[in-house]
């Protein structure tokens, strides 16, 4: 399937402006299970998804909105049928981060903000 409609939410991304504050809120707070921090950027399990909140990267980011992380079984695929439906990516897929047991690769668009990752 190289289209979004089996697609599993895989993180959601929120931006925050105080690092230390938004932990003592959804850690302490809201209770959910701390996962790592980062420069940045901090992770935190709800359910399964994770929720990311972090220090936005650019000004262009800088928003009171969400960024959705969908889970895609082939990446390229999913890029290249995307991009034939007219969706505007800012960036063809690249590699983010090698983990112990996989790659983690992504590709950004834009509408509000979404990302695909394998």
């Amino acid at each position: 399937m190289s289209d979004l409609s089996h697609s599993q939410i895989r993180q959601i991304a929120i931006i925050v402006h105080d690092i230390p504050k938004a932990v003592a809120f959804y850690r302490d707070t809201l209770g959910l299970r701390l996962l790592f921090e980062v420069p940045k950027m901090v992770f935190f399990d709800c359910g399964g998804v994770r929720l990311m909140l972090g220090i936005p990267e650019k000004t262009e980011f800088d928003h009171p909105s969400s960024i959705l992380y969908f889970k895609v079984p082939d990446l390229h695929e999913t890029h290249q049928t995307l991009t034939a439906r007219g969706v505007e990516f800012i960036a063809p897929p690249h590699l983010i981060a090698k983990m112990p047991d996989h790659e983690l690769w992504m590709a950004f668009f834009m509408t509000s903000t979404a990302t695909l990752w394998r």
